[in-house]
């Protein structure tokens, strides 16, 4: 809502801002270089946003980028959706209007489904987000019964002439997100900071620049003196704590040079349980020893020798494509999932390819592909992710 939204390539050109003819489009280019390119949708920086009591509009995430923002949230009250009509009206208009044109739609219910709705609903999220993004542009350009001009209160405008005529009137203050930003609206929670470093399920962060800190309560005395830490979900080699400079410092995890690729809670929680029949006592060398799993997992993977399980796990956070699975050896009905414990206790030797066990992979090639960079939190280029498609 709040910056330009990037213009797909194969998109037609009528969708582009710089062939809006109802927009101002030079003028507002002038002040806001993002423009170019851009689709022709409005943007706006909205004051308040009405939602109703679904988790991921109440979760902290949310409520604390809208606080980062200057946006107030308006919980709606409980089963009241005339409280918030406007937005139940957008959900028909795209019912009506874009969902019931791709194949497989249903509609209210199953019963109304096609009759080869199996074959024919093919398309991915990624393709399905793809669709909608065009069609809201799309719905930008048509008339709109509820958006009336004062000067011309008998001609509905469309969302774009109603924006350009706000603009006039308002003016453009574009909203300059910048990495400072991303970080700012990352997912937050509250930690201690020890003489080991920072302590986040099982995995530790640390660096030189804590030193100060170790056993020190943090400014915040409603937090129990504990530290404000910002974290990536969907990449959990390092983390951001608030310093009492103010600014956002990146703490990387202490084996973040061993694993080269991006990875997510769920991922080290499926390494995790793999190894908890293992009896460590030293917190330290088990960590390593999980980075050095987790490795040999992505390695495997990558050269196209994880099972089926593992290859679904690792494509979840995939940057790239991830090799299809090797095919299982084991017979229709047979499990496949052991840990590494049952193979100790009967005395079993695994083979690769037929189980979860991340042991003996020293002999794998290693992965030749370049690492992601940790950081880096770079413009979207419409043009380099339709090269992926």
């Amino acid at each position: 809502m709040a910056v330009p939204h990037p213009a797909r390539p194969a998109w037609p050109d009528i969708l582009r801002m710089d062939q809006a003819l109802a927009l101002p489009y030079r003028r507002l280019a002038t002040m806001d270089e993002r423009l170019a390119g851009a689709a022709a949708r409005p943007v706006v920086l909205p004051e308040t946003i009405v939602v109703d009591r679904g988790k991921v509009f109440v979760s902290r995430a949310f409520t604390a980028a809208c606080e980062t923002l200057g946006i107030s949230v308006q919980p709606a009250p409980p089963h009241a959706p005339t409280a918030k009509g406007i937005v139940e009206r957008a959900f028909g208009t795209i019912n009506a209007m874009w969902c019931q044109y791709l194949p497989g739609y249903t509609g209210a219910d199953v019963t109304r489904r096609g009759r080869d709705t199996e074959h024919e609903a093919c398309y991915s999220v990624a393709q399905l987000q793809d669709l909608l993004d065009e069609w809201l542009v799309h719905y930008h350009h048509r008339p709109h019964e509820g958006l009336r001009h004062p000067m011309m209160p008998g001609k509905a405008l469309t969302p774009n002439q109603m924006w350009a005529a706000l603009v006039a009137v308002a003016g453009y203050v574009p909203v300059p997100l910048t990495c400072s930003d991303y970080l700012e609206l990352l997912p937050l929670r509250w930690q201690a900071i020890t003489a080991s470093g920072i302590r986040i399920h099982h995995r530790t962060y640390d660096h030189d620049l804590l030193a100060p800190y170790r056993g020190q309560p943090s400014p915040h005395t409603s937090r129990n003196g504990k530290w404000e830490i910002h974290y990536n979900p969907h990449d959990v080699r390092q983390i951001w704590v608030r310093l009492p400079d103010g600014e956002l410092t990146e703490i990387p995890w202490i084996h973040r040079d061993h694993v080269h690729q991006p990875f997510n809670d769920h991922t080290w929680q499926h390494i995790r349980s793999l190894a908890l029949h293992s009896n460590h006592h030293d917190a330290e060398q088990q960590e390593a020893d999980l980075a050095d799993a987790l490795d040999q997992l992505m390695r495997r993977v990558h050269s196209g020798h994880a099972t089926k399980t593992e290859q679904a796990l690792i494509a979840r956070t995939a940057t790239v494509p991830v090799p299809a699975a090797r095919p299982s050896e084991h017979p229709a009905g047979t499990s496949t999932g052991h840990r590494a414990g049952d193979h100790a206790q009967h005395g079993e030797e695994a083979q690769h390819g037929e189980d979860d066990s991340i042991d003996d992979l020293d002999d794998l090639p290693d992965d030749s592909r370049p690492a992601s960079q940790a950081g880096g939190f770079g413009l979207y280029d419409a043009h380099e992710e339709a090269a992926k498609w």
